[in-house]
């Protein structure tokens, strides 16, 4: 059966993992998974990822990250997702938790944070928001 919305899945598996005290996740790899993935580790949330080929598509590996046994990410969530897109200028780029989480943006100078978004002042759809 096709997936129709890979980035709900990547979320899901994360926070699932997370959850259970996983140490690693593998999420099936794409360019837009890598981006986020980047992301992540960047803003601090993940310890690591690393690509594995396997003569396919590739994995991504996820290395999650716990402050002593609290975890890292205390929630993820998909807003734009296939059947209802949602868009935000940079004016009104939404703040996850008064600024202490970041929303994760598509931009069309690629995939980033929404402070970064704001400071270079292009908006985009929003595809999930981490705290």
């Amino acid at each position: 059966m096709q997936m129709s919305d890979v980035i709900a899945d990547m979320l899901t598996r994360i926070r699932n993992a997370s959850n259970a005290k996983h140490a690693t996740v593998d999420v099936p790899a794409s360019n837009m998974k890598k981006a986020i993935a980047e992301i992540l580790f960047n803003e601090g949330y993940i310890k690591e990822y690393k690509i594995v080929e396997d003569g396919k598509q590739g994995v991504i590996r996820i290395t999650l990250k716990y402050v002593g046994k609290e975890k890292a990410i205390k929630g993820i969530r998909r807003v734009s997702k296939p059947g209802l897109r949602v868009y935000s200028n940079c004016e009104d780029m939404p703040r996850v938790m008064n600024g202490l989480g970041i929303a994760i943006i598509s931009t069309s100078k690629g995939i980033m944070t929404d402070r970064n978004a704001r400071k270079q002042n292009i908006g985009g759809e929003v595809l999930a928001f981490v705290w």
